[in-house]
């Protein structure tokens, strides 16, 4: 059975489970139906040979029984030598007295035959003769002569002077079966007339074995959807103490199992979300008094003796960067209960990229290439968020000229704007592409620059949170190598416009 092409998502699964479903029943069906032909036909042909042989074999022991009487009462008042007229009054003699047969008598030279008419010499064959000239009991042999089929019997005739000598005298009669054949062929006809119903009583049957056994089936199916698509609540009715039962039975308590072990990591998950959220939360107060001290000391700094001074600083900027990644876990936390929402509007995002640049101190530090007039629909804030991550990134682990590309383009699937931040430096380590947006992931320390800036430094958090703001505008963050050497990060956006919607 050919499989049909697998439709669009969320369609494809349904359909190609009812191909599996079907599939199942035609086999099903095929096979009952040819086991029942197999054995319907194996049945008719041992019935049409016993049947055939039983009547064959009737006819040939009355044929060969009659001849053999009735050639023994004639041949009793029958003299030897006989002449050609004694030898045909003996040939219709038995004739007479065994039905609608030719009787075909030999006696050395001469030969007479009951039937002046009928053509003996294709029937009577060279090894039945033999036969009867060297034996001395009644032979028969089936022949076809023309098509047609024949029963020859022959027998020599003894004297009875209880020597059983040979008389030298040999008769044959020649029977016609037709009879037989049509009423053996008659017989195959009617067993073979049979098969029909039988195939198709066959048939229904497999129907309805395929209904009693794939009903479960799909309904185990529908339930592993479901629980596929997310529903743990899916059960399946547990109906007998069959195969199938057990297999639905196991089905619940896999189901059971898998929701008790989600509820758990929900639980733990939101426990685990609920404690950062809540030091983050807690630990803001005592940041903030800490970093009105810390900048009073570095102010101070200067009048401080060289060791102090140096603390100071240490201190100062130590508690900005506890500071930025207290902020970043709050914001993680925002990211994983779902609580974000985005406050959209009509942007023009060359003006927000210069900005975030220009904010920072960066833009003699960047080379930008912005495209003018490229407008969407955009959170302004967490573009400047994601500009902010990558750039940084660039300039921190990175090596100048760090470029800055914004452009858009219509494509297949619609318009899309990319920003491309470009480095020069020594690129991504092995096997830091498939992490760098990991949290908490930190690539490897040949990248690091030691600068400080505003994008986070140290959280390793500031690539996740680019990437969670990328994805709530419906886009993407990719990372490859530099045609070159270093890195190249590029968000990709939909191009959307007053009108269009968010995601």
């Amino acid at each position: 059975m050919n499989r049909a092409d697998e439709g669009k998502r969320g369609v494809a699964p349904k359909r190609r489970s009812w191909l599996l479903v079907g599939g199942l029943r035609i086999r099903l069906v095929i096979a009952f139906v040819v086991i029942a032909l197999i054995s319907a036909v194996t049945s008719t042909a041992l019935a049409y040979r016993d049947a055939r042989t039983a009547v064959l074999q009737r006819a040939q022991n009355a044929a060969v029984n009659d001849f053999r009487e009735r050639v023994s009462a004639v041949a009793a008042d029958f003299d030897v030598p006989p002449d050609q007229r004694s030898l045909s009054r003996f040939t219709a003699n038995v004739s007479e007295g065994i039905g609608a047969k030719i009787v075909v008598a030999r006696y050395q030279d001469l030969t007479a035959v009951s039937d002046s008419l009928a053509e003996t010499e294709g029937r009577i064959t060279v090894e039945l003769r033999s036969a009867v000239m060297t034996g001395d009991d009644a032979v028969f042999q089936r022949v076809q002569w023309r098509g047609e089929p024949y029963l020859v019997v022959g027998t020599p005739v003894t004297f009875a002077d209880g020597d059983h000598r040979a008389s030298g005298l040999e008769v044959f009669a020649i029977a016609d079966l037709r009879a037989e054949r049509d009423d053996t062929a008659a017989l195959l006809n009617s067993v073979r007339a049979g098969i029909v119903p039988v195939v198709l009583l066959a048939a229904v049957l497999a129907l309805l074995a395929a209904g009693t056994v794939l009903r479960p089936v799909r309904k185990l199916g529908r339930a592993t959807r479901e629980l596929a698509a997310g529903d743990l609540g899916s059960r399946v009715a547990v109906t007998g103490r069959d195969e199938l039962a057990d297999l639905a039975r196991t089905f619940n308590e896999t189901a059971d199992a898998l929701q008790a072990s989600d509820t758990e990591l929900r639980l733990q998950e939101a426990k685990a979300r609920r404690f950062v959220a809540d030091v983050s939360h807690e630990l803001r107060t005592p940041l903030a008094a800490m970093t009105m001290v810390a900048t009073v000391l570095e102010e101070d700094a200067d009048q401080l003796p060289p060791d102090a001074a140096r603390a100071a600083r240490t201190v100062g900027g130590e508690t900005a960067r506890l500071s930025r990644l207290v902020e970043d876990l709050m914001e993680i936390s925002r990211f994983d209960a779902k609580t974000v929402r985005l406050n959209a509007a009509e942007t023009d995002l060359a003006d927000t990229v210069r900005a975030s640049l220009a904010l920072r101190g960066w833009t003699d530090r960047v080379q930008s290439h912005l495209h003018e007039d490229v407008r969407a629909v955009v959170d302004r804030r967490r573009i400047d968020v994601i500009v902010a991550n990558l750039v940084g990134n660039a300039l921190r682990h990175g090596a100048p000229p760090v470029h800055v590309t914004l452009k858009a383009a219509r494509e297949a699937d619609g318009e899309w704007v990319t920003l491309e931040v470009a480095d020069h430096g020594p690129g991504l380590p092995p096997g830091a592409r498939e992490r760098v947006f990991d949290r908490f992931y930190k690539a490897d320390a040949a990248r690091t620059r030691g600068s400080a800036d505003d994008s986070g430094q140290g959280s390793g958090l500031g690539t996740a949170i680019a990437l969670e703001n990328a994805r709530l505008h419906g886009g993407t963050i990719d990372v490859a190598d530099g045609p070159r050497r270093g890195a190249v990060f590029t968000l990709r956006l939909p191009l959307r416009r007053t009108g269009e919607g968010t995601e």
